[in-house]
């Protein structure tokens, strides 16, 4: 269950179950509830990645990096063997048959839409799951996925998956350890890329080099301790080898010294130049 993810040249990384048991301090800030996180070395929380504005920015992010496009909304149909040795992957983060979420996905899908199209490959994938074969799968599997994404029902399950096993842990954990939305925004690609174990290994490594702020520690000294330790983990697998995910786009903005994740922001993924010029509307 706690297989890493994978990377082609336009898409992917990978993971496992998240569960990850998180402390957050936050004070509720005026009437309205603005949060604070205030830190020694660590920039005032004042809006998360939980805002719709920068949870967009966040997924126009991971869709640079997953599907080459900031269109993320319009990957729910995403699906292919990209030959990583995880089976199928598909949809909005690249869930897979071969590391479990797939699996969940569907169940979680089921639980909600009796009879779906996707129900009759449940046994299939129960089988899979950990592998990277096809059988009881193939070709009918991957149109009923097609057939679905079209469906409210299923682009739904996709969001909330996503946001139960990789944004909401990681953003908890970030706001807990003082940081504002551009390292909650690595904690959360981090988490997608690698799963709860290898994102584990990924901060454990940050923190022997810098304490977070939440604990004493510099943000941006902190953010880049993260980040070259995340280098590291993507580069134990050849379908990381290219870390320009990191590289020409999250320390582009930690070296800018834009801890908030403000836009304009200039990237550029796997060769392929990205921009936001402005706050985008959001389509979560």
């Amino acid at each position: 269950m706690t297989v890493p993810n994978s990377s082609l040249t336009g898409a992917r990384r990978r993971r496992p179950l998240v569960v990850l048991v998180l402390v957050a301090v936050v004070v509720a800030a005026s009437a309205g509830a603005a949060v604070w996180i205030a830190m020694r070395g660590a920039s005032a929380v004042t809006v998360t990645l939980r805002d719709p504005v920068k949870r967009e920015i966040a997924m126009e992010l991971v869709g640079s990096a997953e599907n080459s496009t900031l269109e993320w909304y319009e990957r729910y149909d995403y699906i292919e063997d990209i030959g990583d040795g995880r089976g199928y992957t598909g949809g909005l983060v690249g869930f897979t048959s071969g590391t479990h979420d797939m699996l969940m996905l569907i169940e979680r899908y089921t639980d909600e839409v009796a009879g779906n199209p996707l129900a009759e490959f449940l046994p299939a994938l129960r089988a899979v799951d950990g592998t990277d074969s096809h059988e009881g799968l193939g070709e009918p599997f991957v149109q009923a996925w097609i057939a679905a994404a079209a469906l409210p029902e299923f682009q739904k399950a996709q969001r909330d998956e996503v946001d139960r096993l990789y944004f909401e842990p990681a953003v908890s954990l970030a706001i807990a350890d003082g940081l504002g939305a551009l390292g909650q925004f690595a904690y959360f690609d981090a988490m997608v890329m690698h799963g709860d174990s290898g994102f584990a290994d990924v901060r454990a490594q940050a923190r022997e080099v810098e304490a977070a702020p939440a604990n004493g520690g510099d943000e941006r000294v902190y953010l880049s301790a993260f980040l070259d330790a995340r280098v590291v983990e993507m580069k134990k697998e050849e379908a990381h080898e290219d870390t320009s995910r990191v590289d020409t786009a999250q320390r582009v903005f930690l070296d800018a010294g834009n801890l908030s994740l403000d836009p304009p922001l200039r990237w550029s993924v796997y060769g392929d130049p990205f921009e936001i010029l402005s706050d985008p509307p959001a389509h979560w």
